[in-house]
């Protein structure tokens, strides 16, 4: 009897093959099949924290459908985080300063430059290290010159 390998449903394979919008949709369609979101009473505040109450529900995800939901939610945040710097890059390309990025981003104009810079590092390193997917050194040079000085 041979057995057949398990196919990995990994953030890595599925990153590959969706885009950040097809992952979303994938999400939610997935979301949506699964009843325990739909079905669960919600109205109820006497057991808001009753967390172990979930384990009771059914779902209509098998397993595969499951832990293809858990890897779509880590591919969504991974795609999402890498448009946040392209958003970033876009909003000081029209103009904004750090102030307005941050209050975008809701967080402090220190805070939103210090990650923003740190992802730059991130990518030259990665670039060094034969990453074909980050920034080239062109691309880096031109977001480094629209970075400016950090925020007080």
């Amino acid at each position: 009897m041979t057995t057949v390998p398990e196919v990995a449903t990994t953030p890595e394979v599925l990153e590959s093959e969706f885009s950040l919008t097809t992952a979303v949709t994938r999400l939610d369609f997935l979301s949506r099949r699964d009843n325990v979101a739909i079905d669960g009473p919600n109205d109820r505040s006497d057991d808001a924290d009753d967390w172990a109450s979930f384990k009771t529900l059914g779902t209509s995800l098998d397993v595969d459908e499951a832990l293809e939901l858990l890897a779509l939610g880590e591919v969504v945040a991974r795609k999402a985080h890498a448009h946040r710097q392209l958003g970033i890059r876009a909003a000081l390309r029209g103009g904004a300063d750090w102030e307005q990025i941050g209050r975008a981003l809701g967080t402090s104009p220190r805070a939103a430059w210090e990650r923003h810079v740190s992802w730059l590092d991130g990518q030259e390193k990665a670039r060094r290290a034969g990453d074909v997917d980050a920034l080239d050194a062109d691309a880096l040079a031109a977001a480094r010159g629209l970075v400016g000085r950090r925020p007080a």
